[in-house]
């Protein structure tokens, strides 16, 4: 029971991994052996600093509404802010994790990006 205004835990499976696909341009969600989505990304420079912008977050339909995007976008944001880069959040999945943690505020990049 969710009382006081308490959140849920950002990750409550176990045994996930993030695998990043530069080449597709995603960050991978894998149970074990079994992939569950992605998080699409591009990755722009400006000035000194990276900025990713965060496209669009698909998990497989078989595994939906049961955490797995809050998942992914939590371990992506974590390693994000790890590395100091900043983001652009064009995904709604995104915009809406952001406006329920907003602890992840500050990585948002507030600038233009290059063409």
């Amino acid at each position: 029971m969710n009382t006081g205004g308490e959140q849920a835990p950002k990750i409550v499976h176990d045994e996930l991994r993030v695998k990043r696909d530069p080449d597709r341009g995603r960050v991978e969600l894998w149970q074990r052996d079994q992939f569950i989505g992605f998080l699409g990304y591009a990755e722009h420079t400006v000035g000194e600093d990276t900025v990713v912008v965060l496209q669009h977050t698909i998990i497989k339909e078989s595994f939906g509404r049961r955490g797995y995007a809050r998942a992914l976008v939590t371990i992506v944001l974590e390693r994000l802010k790890a590395e100091g880069f900043s983001i652009v959040p064009e995904c709604s999945y995104v915009q809406d994790y952001l406006r329920r943690y907003p602890e992840y505020q500050p990585l948002v990049f507030e600038g233009e990006l290059p063409e």
